[in-house]
């Protein structure tokens, strides 16, 4: 069972690095299932992933409760809004691949602004 726990967990891993760049994959959920693996499968995995400089902040602040930075926050909906609006702009002439990417992206913003901003974060 631990192989296919690190394997899940490593398949996570990919996928949560590939929704930084595309605005379909969801980073966090992707993240916190990697470390629910890994926590399973092998404890250095997991503590490498709860360490890791890009993932490991993301994943200890969403364990704890804590909010999420404002500057963070606005910088995602930047990029989210930014790569729909991209992706719109090459589908043009398919108006349904428009209402999915709108629905993204107004579900993806409804979710971060619902959640709590860590004030003390935000300057940072």
């Amino acid at each position: 069972m631990r192989y296919i726990y690190n394997g899940l967990g490593s398949l996570f891993v990919v996928l949560a690095f590939l929704g930084l760049f595309l605005p379909l994959l969801p980073t966090t959920p992707f993240l916190l299932l990697a470390a629910a693996c890994y926590g399973r499968g092998s404890e250095r995995f997991y503590r490498w992933l709860m360490e890791h400089p890009w993932f490991g902040e993301t994943i200890r602040r969403y364990q704890s409760g804590h909010g999420i930075p404002r500057k963070a926050r606005n910088k995602t909906l930047a990029i989210l809004w930014g790569t729909l609006l991209i992706s719109a702009w090459f589908v043009r002439d398919r108006s349904w691949l428009h209402l999915i990417l709108l629905s993204v992206g107004v579900g993806v913003t409804w979710y971060l602004m619902r959640l709590p901003l860590d004030e003390d974060m935000s300057s940072k």
